[in-house]
């Protein structure tokens, strides 16, 4: 008899960046290394994007399972946070992983094994940047998590103090399994490639790089004034969606007459992400907190020096070949970055050692720590 793992894969197939990243990441590390008569079984209200479906090889041991007679937006979201659990009681499932930090009321009384992977508990240590009723949500769903979950994967040491101290868990609740990062940052993009991205973005030659969402935790605005502090043909360059903070950002540029030398890009598919990591001479990344970061690791998988802030859980992640600075700190972030630029005495010694410090966050790696976590739970 065939041994069923099912997911909570809602943004497995919607999200194209973040959450969705680890789990497909997790996903396909996983079905390398799961024993031959194990069975993957993907939940998702609907089949979302057919660009994110196609990163996850799916296969007679890796299926992708839809509600069906739930037409409406709130049917399915009621599924996925309840109603679900008789789905899974019907197809056998034996242990149900919540990739996002969420899990199904009733999933403990139906006797299915759960474990639920937390990112960060940035909605509760700084609820300042979310919608009050937004952060009201995260915060039950995390209670729900907490109450149902047989054992919670915490993706940094940071995230499993902020679970225990802030949902009152015992630490022998708690697995630190790092996310892996996509091997595809691994791989070199041919130059004709990298050529047509930079014509198609109108990149300037030199470059310091930003990814993630344009909002007031990840503060852009630091490496915007760090510009003052660096060469004038230096741009900085922000992959991630706008939002009102955005307009923040651009004003303030406009008013330090740096608007020239800033390039927002949205909507930035995997392939041309790849070529913006290898064009670029620093990754900057200055967010007041993160669960992990994992464009950290992206980076140092691309050749990229990192520059980072202080404060949360970026140092656990770069390692201590990275260079960190205050979040408030932009002289000390345009001198840091003026230390690794290309040419510099020593940058190519940062780069390696932080390659070789990334290297536990690997694919095959995480997924048989995960894998371990599932077998003692199936034989408890």
């Amino acid at each position: 008899m065939a041994t069923l793992i099912g997911f909570d894969a809602k943004r497995v197939v919607r999200n194209a960046t973040g959450l969705g990243n680890y789990g497909r990441t997790l996903i396909g590390d996983l079905s390398a290394v799961i024993p031959d008569d194990w069975q993957l079984r993907l939940y998702a209200p609907d089949p979302g994007r057919e660009a994110l479906r196609r990163q996850v090889a799916l296969s007679e041991r890796v299926q992708l399972v839809c509600p069906e007679g739930r037409p409406l937006k709130i049917q399915r979201s009621l599924w996925r946070i309840g109603s679900i659990v008789s789905d899974l009681q019907r197809d056998g499932v034996q242990l149900y992983h919540g990739l996002t930090g969420e899990l199904p009321r009733g999933i403990r009384q139906a006797g299915i094994r759960s474990v639920v992977t937390i990112h960060d508990l940035i909605f509760l240590r700084h609820p300042e940047y979310y919608h009050k009723i937004d952060a009201k949500i995260y915060a039950w769903k995390f209670r729900v998590a907490c109450r149902e979950a047989d054992r919670i994967i915490a993706i940094s040491e940071r995230t499993k103090q902020d679970v225990m101290e802030l949902g009152g868990v015992s630490e022998d609740r708690i697995d630190v399994i790092y996310q892996s990062c996509s091997p595809r940052f691994l791989t070199e993009v041919p130059p004709r490639q990298v050529a047509d991205v930079s014509n198609r973005y109108g990149l300037p030659r030199r470059f310091i790089l930003s990814v993630g969402t344009i909002e007031e935790r990840k503060n852009i605005l630091l490496a915007v004034r760090s510009l003052r502090y660096l060469p004038d043909d230096i741009h900085l360059v922000a992959v991630g969606r706008a939002t009102d903070y955005s307009k923040q950002v651009l004003k303030e540029a406009e008013s330090m007459n740096l608007i020239n030398r800033i390039h927002f890009l949205q909507g930035v598919p995997d392939s041309d992400l790849q070529a913006l990591y290898q064009m670029a001479e620093v990754f900057v990344y200055p967010s007041r907190y993160e669960g992990f970061g994992i464009p950290v690791i992206e980076a140092i998988h691309s050749g990229l020096p990192v520059v980072a802030a202080t404060g949360s859980c970026l140092e656990e992640a770069g390692g201590p070949d990275c260079l960190y600075v205050s979040p408030d700190d932009a002289a000390g972030l345009g001198t840091a970055v003026c230390q690794v630029l290309k040419g510099m005495a020593g940058r190519e010694q940062y780069i390696a050692r932080s390659r070789d410090y990334v290297r536990r966050f690997e694919g095959n790696d995480v997924a048989t720590q995960v894998l371990e976590v599932y077998r003692k739970l199936l034989n408890q």
